[in-house]
């Protein structure tokens, strides 16, 4: 069973939102799909390692950082935190950082780029609310399909 992008897009026409393509892949799991679940913040990455401390039961953790390139919203502690709890995968509109580190890890990882800095840690945001990024939305439990040719939403589970 395939569920390469691609074959999604060509099977289920019409039925997927397509994102733009401004993400790069750096996590060591290129291919990943699962149910979404949303933060929205800004600089603050308090919640990312509240939310990835919880079991992610195969999810994906989408993270609306509001496109910032002004500091990274994942490294390699909280990747790793995703990795032992069961995360699919995180996409973040915005930046990561460890990004070799999180290279080794398995665990899908998509983010506009790398950016050295830390972010502030003062617990603020929304989760769990629908977020768009990308041109298109993430809504909490639909399904994010992502691989080397970018990254799909359906509202309910694909299979070629």
């Amino acid at each position: 069973m395939s569920l390469a992008t691609t074959d999604l897009c060509d099977a289920h026409e019409g039925k997927v939102c397509v994102a733009a393509p401004i993400f790069r892949s750096f996590g060591g799991q290129p291919a990943f799909h699962g149910r979404i679940a949303t933060l929205k913040l800004f600089e603050d990455n308090g919640l990312v390692r509240k939310t990835l401390d919880t079991p992610g039961d195969g999810r994906v953790l989408v993270i609306d950082g509001g496109g910032s390139t002004r500091c990274a919203l994942l490294g390699d502690q909280l990747a790793a935190l995703a990795v032992n709890n069961g995360w699919a995968g995180v996409v973040v509109w915005g930046c990561i950082r460890d990004s070799k580190a999180i290279g080794a890890m398995a665990l899908g990882v998509f983010a506009l780029a790398t950016h050295p800095q830390k972010t502030l840690k003062k617990n603020l945001g929304d989760a769990e609310i629908p977020v768009s990024f990308a041109g298109i939305k993430f809504v909490p439990g639909e399904w994010l399909y992502a691989d080397e040719d970018g990254l799909i939403v359906s509202a309910s589970a694909l299979h070629h």
